[in-house]
């Protein structure tokens, strides 16, 4: 087969940035510094100017990050390796800023702002200034004392008060527990202190409520309902403000989703919540009726100021502004800077400056948006312009002169390397993975009002933002392509066919094709354990350079399903108790909908087989051998019917009505002890009755591993299910008019040495280029925008309309050669115990053949007798994970000790997890704490 390597010139992107007088950019690693030139402004945009960039690579205009956006922000940069940032606070004298942290087991870090040093952190990681080993933290930053004597910081059931030395450095904490309340945790937001600091105002995020403690002994003297979620305080002298991310409570008649037991007022089609209010407590009579204030959606950060209350409506993208005076809404501000889209910036975090600066993050834009507001509620503010940070800004504060930005992601994964162990017989994999996540604080001197301009330019580029990015279909006759320039217009597509999958890296899969950009060294699940994935690379193309967003399958599943992961998400990944996968939390979706939504309102239908689904009702007694066997039977000629046998059929629901409309119920969704060739069987079925929608959705999981067979079969259970699914599509009526994406959710279970966002990908077609070794610059953004230009669908967010669709993946001279499954080449019962009644899986060998490869897996997989009781340890421990059932839960198990319960099984529990002395006990596992605080 001819390979042939498209290239494509990145001068522009590998340029400087011209436009801009010269800026210099300071970044301080752990007290070490380096000095790197910062470019500004920028000519051109659109995600084209990636070129061939690779993640995590510094370039001219920047470092390349995963979803789509070079940062080279203005001023000094402080980088931290010790997880990412959920919120910060600074102390009232402006020389001490806290920051909570979660992913690396260090819950809080100190800065000294004078110094700007970390001086400060406490965790359970080793190393840690201070030990503490509840790993969870809270939505938002901590709160100092106004002496600056006390810290609080917010976690799942309570607060912890630490004492604060002259240093900066902290003393011994002091637990404050909030006792759940019907099943839920307290989940406190912010907390605030009353003006003589005799009360501490916490808001209980899971119970609604907001409680009066004293701050001396932690006792609760008042408690408040407010609305749905309260999230930030403010006191404006007797006045406690407080943000409610769900809004109202719901009223009779109104249609609502849960969130974390609440039934919030819901659109039933766009799946999000459709009310955001403030909550007025007069603290001077507490037994006065709480008073509620209309704002946005999804209301986060409050600051003050005179007689305003400024609000930032996080899934709005505006900021209200409240009269304090009279408790009205005087105005809204647009915090939509590129007019192409007017979903998805962000607004997370506000500050004032003395000379009249309104400042507003933009999380998703890596950007602070600057106003001039002239010092009374009701006068319109001035737009200046953008100003460029690190990834994820989410909050800011004026400091004297100095304007402070926390960025929640850094410089993306760019932290310790980890180590992968997976595939039977490979060594441990280390490189960075989606989880060597990093945080930054970025500082500086607030520019003229004209240089604010300027920098806007950069902004632009920098999110790739152009002027006609997103064009629609002229009047009159277009020959149809692939994927059309313009929305609306012809595709020589009709039926797109989106399969995602679970956790995997590219050099995890593809190292071992020479013909990619691989680490042979790194590939654990290689062309033998997954021969279709191979066959199909070499049928319909390579693509080495592409790149999943998301950090975990909490953050992975939004990514691909709303072309975002919103800020409920990112801020709540510091105890995910809330919800993890936001499926069943209504809080967790973007104001515009899904991707279904999208496709249903351009005209097309949709039909969804598991993905973004949330309950599964599963049979007692339905395992992992009997689904197997199900299948072989049906396989082999049996009724098929046995596929929806009672003893097996399962039912798996959403709670959002657009979703349950169109779901195949069923199918199953996540579920490790499902094999994935039942779930093509039960897709196959309906394919083959009822053909397929403009837009078909999958969740095929089983190579997330953990279930009853070993990691490797899982996979190759999962590449089998690929294989199948591509080849009945390849040999149906619909194969010359079909787009097949295969795509991994997120890539956190294994290492890459370009970086852990590096992900495999296919795109099967007639129209594919095929045979191709693609080294573009992609992401899932690129993929998603891709199936919504082919079926004429808007962008759902600014995001996705910044996305370059991609075009070079698709020819117009279809090559109509269909696709044949490669038979799986690594038994799909290795490790299966008890063997399941219809025999193991022997790779179509018979005789003696098949009575040694049964007796070499056997061998392999064998516990010893001296570590049965050890194995049986971790056999209780996995029950109790999530992996299946009507609670399963992709990423449940903590990440340690995930690791090395795979590598246990997969080397027959003969050899220590690299780096340990022996093999553990699940309660053994250094940070093996559970629940983890980030999961893996």
């Amino acid at each position: 087969m001819q390979v042939t390597r498209q290239r494509r010139s990145v001068s522009g992107a590998r340029s400087g940035l011209p436009g801009l007088t010269g800026r210099r950019l300071r970044i301080v690693v752990a007290g070490t510094s380096a000095v790197l030139v910062a470019g500004a402004g920028v000519a051109y945009a659109s995600t084209q100017m990636f070129g061939q960039n690779q993640v995590g690579t510094q370039y001219a205009n920047g470092i390349q990050v995963s979803d789509n956006q070079i940062i080279q922000p203005l001023g000094d940069r402080l980088l931290t390796k010790f997880g990412k940032f959920m919120g910060s606070s600074v102390s009232a004298d402006g020389r001490y800023l806290a920051a909570t942290s979660a992913d690396k087991s260090v819950v809080l870090q100190v800065f000294d702002l004078s110094s700007y040093k970390l001086i400060w952190t406490v965790g359970s990681a080793t190393g840690v200034s201070q030990k503490l080993s509840d790993g969870t933290v809270g939505q938002e930053g901590p709160t100092y004392s106004p002496d600056g004597k006390f810290l609080w910081m917010s976690q799942a059931n309570g607060l912890t008060r630490f004492p604060v030395n002259s240093d900066g450095t902290l003393g011994t904490p002091t637990s404050v527990p909030l006792p759940k309340v019907n099943g839920a945790s307290a989940l406190p937001g912010k907390s605030v202190y009353s003006a003589d600091g005799s009360t501490l105002y916490v808001a209980v995020n899971g119970q609604n409520t907001v409680k009066a403690l004293d701050p001396s002994t932690g006792a609760v003297e008042q408690t408040w309902n407010v609305g749905i979620a309260p999230r930030e305080l403010d006191l404006v002298g007797d006045k406690l403000y407080v943000s409610n991310e769900g809004g109202r409570q719901a009223k009779p008649g109104d249609t609502t989703i849960n969130s974390y037991g609440t039934q919030v007022p819901a659109n039933p089609y766009l799946g999000t919540s459709t009310t955001g209010t403030v909550s007025v407590i007069d603290t001077s009579a507490p037994s006065t009726p709480v008073n509620s204030i209309d704002v946005g959606l999804h209301p986060t950060a409050l600051y003050n100021s005179g007689n305003a209350l400024f609000v930032a409506n996080t899934n709005s993208d505006t900021v209200s502004v409240i009269n304090t005076k009279n408790d009205k809404v005087v105005q809204t501000i647009a915090t939509q800077p590129w007019p192409s889209s007017k979903v998805g910036y962000q607004p997370t975090g506000i500050a004032l400056t003395k000379d009249g600066h309104l400042l507003v993050t933009l999380g998703r834009a890596n950007a602070v948006a600057v106003y001039r507001y002239e010092g009374t509620p009701q006068e319109p503010v001035s737009y200046l312009g953008l100003l460029p940070t690190d990834y994820y800004p989410a909050a800011v504060a004026a400091v004297g002169d100095q304007i402070v930005v926390t960025n929640t992601r850094g410089i993306d994964a760019r932290g310790p390397e980890l180590t992968y162990n997976k595939g039977p017989g490979t060594a441990p994999a280390v490189g960075h993975g989606t989880h060597s996540t990093t945080a930054t604080l970025t500082r500086f001197m607030l520019p003229s009002d004209r240089q604010i301009a300027r920098y806007t330019s950069t902004v632009f580029a920098q999110n790739g933002w152009g002027r006609k990015d997103v064009k629609e279909a002229k009047h009159g006759r277009t020959k149809a392509v692939a994927v059309p320039t313009r929305l609306g217009a012809p595709s020589t597509i009709k039926h797109v066919f989106l399969l995602v999958k679970e956790n995997r890296t590219y050099d995890q899969v593809y190292g071992d094709d020479s013909r990619g950009n691989g680490d042979r060294s790194l590939t654990q699940f290689g062309e033998k354990v997954t021969p279709n994935q191979h066959a199909l690379a070499k049928q319909f193309g390579l693509y080495d350079n592409t790149y999943d967003v998301g950090t975990n399958s909490a953050e992975g599943h939004n990514w691909m399903m709303q072309g975002d992961n919103p800020e409920y998400t990112e801020s709540s990944a510091g105890e995910y108790t809330r919800s993890y996968d936001t499926e069943d939390d209504v809080l967790g979706h973007q104001r515009s909908g899904f991707l279904w939504t999208a496709a249903e309102s351009a005209g097309k239908t949709a039909r969804n087989f598991g993905e973004f689904t949330q309950f599964e009702t599963k049979p007692a007694g339905a395992t992992w051998q009997k689904y197997y066997c199900t299948t072989t039977g049906v396989e082999n000629g049996g009724n098929p019917s046995a596929l929806t046998d009672p003893s097996v059929r399962q039912d798996t629901e959403s709670p959002i009505p657009s979703l349950n409309a169109i779901t195949d119920h069923d199918y199953p969704k996540f579920d490790t002890n499902i094999p994935d060739i039942y779930r093509y069987q039960i897709w196959k079925q309906n394919f083959e009755k009822n053909g397929p929608a403009n837009l078909n959705m999958f969740w095929l999981s089983s190579d997330h591993t953990g279930g009853t067979p070993d990691p490797e079969a899982q996979v190759a259970d999962n590449d089998l299910a690929v294989g199948k699914i591509v080849q009945e599509i390849a040999h149906s009526k619909y194969w010359k008019d079909s787009a097949i994406f295969v795509a991994e959710d997120d890539s956190q279970d294994g290492a890459d040495h370009v970086d852990g966002h590096r992900a495999p990908i296919q795109i099967i077609s007639p129209w594919a280029q095929h045979g191709a070794v693609d080294s573009t610059y992609y992401s899932q953004l690129n993929m998603v925008r891709t199936i919504e230009q082919i079926l004429g669908a808007q962008p759902l967010n600014q995001k996705l309309a910044a996305a370059t669709p991609m075009y070079g993946a698709f020819t117009k001279k279809p090559d109509y050669t269909p696709f044949l499954a490669v038979p799986n080449q690594v038994p799909l019962t290795e490790g299966v115990t008890p063997a399941p009644d219809c025999g193991p899986d022997t790779l179509g060998l018979t005789g003696t053949a098949a009575k040694n490869l049964n007796a070499q897996v056997a061998k392999r997989v064998a516990v010893p007798a001296a570590k049965k009781e050890v194995a049986a340890q971790w056999t209780a421990w996995a029950q109790k994970q999530r992996f299946t059932g009507d609670s399963a839960v992709p990423d449940y198990a903590n990440p340690e000790q995930m690791n090395r319960y795979t590598w246990y099984r997969t080397h027959g529990w003969k050899h220590p997890y690299p780096g340990d002395p022996k093999i553990y006990a699940p309660s053994q596992v250094p940070g093996g704490y559970l629940p983890s605080s980030d999961s893996n």
